[in-house]
């Protein structure tokens, strides 16, 4: 399976150490085999451009789980970005799965120990009061505006362009700033159209409609702000793909500048040229 470019109540955790943390299940061996069938070592495209401008791209972190009977509402919230004329252009949504309530009924197969770690980093850094969830990020700030239905402030800041291309499974990025220091650039494979029947904990006989879901994450740091890396591989299935792309400083959550896009399974494209010739 390859991409290219279609036109274009809160639970609250202890931040330093949650009351339990489920253990990583094992993947069963059949389910790696599909997932190997389905998804190439890498996520192709057929060069898909990408470039987030000089003024600040606001990025929206979401933190929540599906064991959370608190979590749903900021997830409805959250899935109205995708038909949002404003996203990829002038906001990027994503979804980080955290796996520390899993022990209270339902494991959450999108679930990482990672992501949880990267809510309690903004917490040690004064980001947020508390590991909870939900919780919203807005550019690295903790943010309670989506309760009453806001929208987040744009940023008036010009920190540079974030540019990329995506071609034959590798992402060539640049960002274009006058600071001359180290970044990271991180990526993100984010899945849409994702539906959940959970059968136990909190949110038993529920069926869980999801977007903007981190199904992968790398970052590599360089000091002369350009990379040319892998594109990172999901771990599970979507019905949609999209990615996401943010620098910070190295070894600090805050994104600085980000863009994102459309990834198109190929197949699908094609159809959709053959419907319209």
């Amino acid at each position: 399976m390859s991409y290219r470019n279609k036109s274009v109540k809160s639970r609250v955790a202890a931040s330093t150490r949650p009351a339990c943390v489920a253990s990583t299940m094992p993947v069963p061996g059949a389910l790696l085999l599909a997932l190997a069938m389905l998804f190439p070592a890498t996520v192709a495209a057929d060069k898909l451009s990408l470039s987030s401008g000089p003024r600040q791209v606001t990025m929206l972190e979401l933190y929540t789980s599906q064991g959370c009977s608190s979590c749903p509402p900021a997830e409805r919230w959250l899935n109205d970005y995708v038909d949002d004329k404003d996203l990829w252009t002038r906001i990027v949504p994503l979804a980080f799965h955290v796996d520390y309530w899993d022990y209270i009924g339902w494991k959450d197969a999108y679930a990482l120990p990672e992501y949880g770690e990267r809510q309690r980093e903004y917490a040690r850094r004064g980001k947020a009061h508390t590991v909870v969830t939900p919780a919203l990020f807005t550019n690295g700030q903790e943010w309670r505006g989506w309760s009453l239905r806001l929208k987040p402030r744009a940023s008036s800041s010009k920190p540079g362009d974030l540019s990329a291309i995506i071609q034959d499974g590798y992402l060539t990025a640049e960002f274009d700033t006058l600071k001359r220091e180290s970044y990271e650039l991180h990526v993100a494979i984010l899945g849409f159209g994702i539906k959940t029947k959970v059968k136990s904990g909190e949110n038993r006989n529920s069926t869980l409609a999801q977007e903007f879901v981190v199904l992968a994450h790398d970052w590599h740091r360089s000091g002369t702000r350009r990379w040319h890396v892998s594109m990172p591989r999901p771990r599970l299935e979507a019905e949609r793909y999209g990615v996401a792309l943010w620098v910070s400083k190295p070894g600090r959550p805050t994104p600085i500048q980000a863009t994102g896009g459309w990834l198109v399974d190929e197949s699908e494209a094609e159809g959709e040229d053959e419907e319209g010739s």
